[in-house]
């Protein structure tokens, strides 16, 4: 059958294969992975194809296969001649770095690619195989068990033609940007996808994901502290955080600070794991290197923002300003600038990529100008008009 003719299990023949994809300008990868039970992605499936349309052109790399190296894709990620083309590369990135230290180099992310060209935020992969290839995913595979062995035959077709359809919509997608001249802005917005630092997870800053409504500075160094603890025992023990214990919990302990066991015992968000003398000891421990923290090293929340509070008008004027700056230059509203965004450059911020680059020439100037009172927004009809005052 020629699906299991394409399932690659041995070092050699995945060799073979990047071998081949060597010589061709690029190179289409996909991943399948599980991360429910795990801190770490357990990689199940590499999809990979290369230019053509002959069986051997579209192949899946089975990395659970018993002494398979994934050495010859990494030194193909490395090659420079070999564009690497993902959809919504950053799980997958993220995956190849952690396990091998590799950044697929050069990249190219047809999402943001997309965007770039005018489709929608943050477009799905379906939606661009309709609407480029003009075809429809069967999508009845897409949450099944990739761990188990062997793969069923509709998890292979499913699994390849996540790599198949993604060389017409490369190929489309950048005769697109060379028309409109707009490459440079997709390698702009990739550079956060082919640095390192976007993988490395660091514990001293894992607080920052969690929603605050402020607090007092030993509140939020107690947060950063059990933050901090729970971030470095989930990666030693290879389990999610809310293994653990979850964010209700480390919030309801950085306001009631339990002292001791029998103070922690009163908790009503822990859970059994976080109850075991050993994670508890921890925990307390946690606390108490927060409440230690001299008050001038204590966290701030959004400190770098503390330009003023929200012009909430502004904010909405900046908001039509995007909508009718992005239907201009044919460019999706999220990829200039996000919500969050517009409210710091209402609330006064300046230092934000909306405000640079390529942004600044399609909104960021603009909005500027309307900050301060250079530049009006007036309606003809359904279409805004943006006028200099």
């Amino acid at each position: 059958m020629v699906l299991e003719m394409n399932l690659i299990s041995t070092t050699k023949e995945l060799e073979a294969f990047c071998e081949r994809a060597a010589a061709g300008p690029y190179v289409t990868a996909d991943t399948e992975f599980i991360r429910e039970r795990t801190y770490y992605s357990r990689l199940c499936l590499i999809q990979l194809a290369v230019p053509g349309k002959d069986s051997d052109s579209a192949v899946l790399v089975d990395p659970l296969a018993e002494g398979l190296s994934l050495d010859p894709l990494y030194r193909l990620f490395r090659d420079t001649d070999v564009v690497k083309v993902f959809h919504a590369a950053r799980q997958d990135v993220e995956i190849f770095f952690t396990d091998g230290g590799v950044i697929p180099d050069p990249l190219f992310d047809t999402q943001v690619a997309a965007m770039v060209c005018g489709f929608s935020d943050q477009v799905g992969y379906e939606t661009l195989v309709r609407k480029i290839v003009g075809k429809s995913l069967d999508k009845r595979s897409r949450f099944t068990d990739w761990s188990r062995r062997p793969l069923s035959d509709a998890q292979k077709k499913y699994a390849l033609s996540d790599v198949t359809h993604l060389r017409t919509i490369y190929e489309n997608l950048r005769k697109k940007l060379e028309t409109s001249g707009r490459e440079n802005w997709l390698e702009e917005d990739l550079r956060v996808l082919t640095s390192s630092e976007t993988y490395i997870v660091k514990p001293d800053e894992a607080w920052r994901r969690i929603k605050l409504r402020g607090g007092s500075g030993h509140y939020l160094a107690v947060v950063r502290e059990l933050a901090h603890y729970r971030e470095c025992l989930a990666q030693s023990r290879d389990v999610p955080r809310n293994r653990i214990f979850g964010d209700a919990a480390l919030l309801e302990l950085a306001s009631s600070l339990p002292r001791t066991m029998s103070d922690l015992s009163r908790s009503r968000l822990l859970q059994r794991e976080a109850r075991k003398p050993a994670v508890a000891d921890g925990i307390l421990a946690a606390i108490r290197r927060g409440l230690e923290v001299p008050s001038a090293d204590c966290p701030r929340i959004d400190a770098r923002r503390g330009v003023g509070q929200v012009n909430s008008a502004l904010a909405d004027l900046l908001r039509v300003l995007l909508k009718a700056s992005s239907e201009t230059a044919g460019v999706a509203q999220k990829l200039i600038a996000t919500a969050t965004d517009l409210d710091a450059i209402a609330a006064g911020e300046r230092d934000l990529p909306a405000l640079k680059g390529w942004r600044r020439d399609v909104f960021g100037s603009n909005a500027l100008k309307l900050c301060d009172g250079r530049l009006a927004l007036t309606a003809d009809g359904r279409e805004i008009r943006i006028m200099e005052i």
